[in-house]
C-alpha cells in the first residue's frame, strides 16, 4: 500500500504515473515501487527518491546519516515531538530518541518519521547509559544560567543533543549529566523559543560545523 504524504498547505506534493515519453523505459532497478511507476507519487519526498520504495528510501538515508543523535523528553506534553522528528530527517540525523512516555502525536512528522530512526527510552538514566555505550557526547540545549552560546561553542562531532519540554524545558537530571548545557542567543521579550524551534536551530548549527554541504539536496 502506497503512503500519501501530505503536507501543511493541504495539498499532497508528486508525480503523475512512469511518463515513458519523458523518462524513458520503465524501470527495472529494484529500489522503484512497481505501484507507484504505474499509479504516480505523491509522497512528501525528495524528487531523486520519487517512485522508490521506502525501504529502499530507508536504505539510501543510512547510508548519509550523520553521528547526530537528538532526544526529547516526554514527561509532559508531546506537542512539538512531531516536528523535532521531521527536522531531524531533512538533516539524516542517526536517531531520534525519546524520553519518557512511549505514545506521541504523529502529526507534525507529516510521514517523514517512516523514514527516520526512533528509539525510546523510559528514563534519563536510560538515555546517558546509551550514550556511554555509544561514545556520544551529551549536549543539552536549554536557556538556563550558566549555559554556554551555542553560536560560539564548537560541538562534539558524535554527539547527542538532548532538549525539553515547551515550559519546564530539560529536566535536571538532563541537565546534570550533560557533558555540556547550550543555549541559543535571543535578544526580543520572550522567555524561550519554541522547543521544535530550538531543536531546529540546534540541528544546523552542527550541520553547518560537521556536515559535507556538497552532499545535500
Amino acid at each position: 500500500m502506497t503512503e500519501v504524504g501530505p503536507t501543511e498547505w493541504g495539498a499532497a506534493p508528486g508525480v503523475g504515473p512512469w511518463d515513458i515519453d519523458v523518462r524513458g523505459p520503465l524501470p527495472d532497478d529494484p529500489r522503484y515501487d512497481p505501484d507507484l511507476v504505474r499509479d504516480g507519487d505523491t509522497r512528501n519526498v525528495v524528487d531523486a527518491y520519487r517512485y522508490w520504495t521506502r525501504e529502499a528510501i530507508v536504505a539510501d538515508i543510512d547510508t548519509r546519516r550523520h553521528p547526530l543523535h537528538i532526544a526529547i523528553e516526554n514527561f509532559g506534553s508531546d506537542a512539538n515531538i512531531g516536528t523535532v522528528v521531521r527536522t531531524a530527517n531533512a538533516f539524516a540525523v542517526d536517531t531520534v530518541h525519546i524520553i519518557g512516555k512511549r505514545r506521541w502525536n504523529r502529526r507534525g512528522a507529516m510521514v517523514t518519521d517512516r523514514y527516520q530512526r526512533l528509539a525510546h527510552h523510559d528514563t534519563t538514566a536510560d538515555l546517558l547509559a546509551f550514550a556511554a555505550d555509544a561514545g556520544l557526547v551529551v549536549v543539552a540545549v536549554d536557556n538556563v544560567p550558566g549555559a554556554v552560546r551555542i553560536e560560539h561553542t564548537t560541538l562534539p562531532r558524535n554527539c547527542l543533543m538532548v532538549f525539553g519540554q515547551e515550559g519546564p524545558g530539560i529536566t535536571d537530571d538532563t541537565r546534570d549529566g550533560a557533558a555540556t548545557t547550550v543555549s541559543i542567543a535571543q535578544f526580543g521579550s520572550t522567555r524561550s523559543v519554541n522547543a521544535a524551534v530550538a531543536a531546529g536551530i540546534a540541528m544546523h548549527a552542527w550541520i553547518a560545523q560537521h556536515a559535507d554541504l556538497g552532499s545535500a539536496w
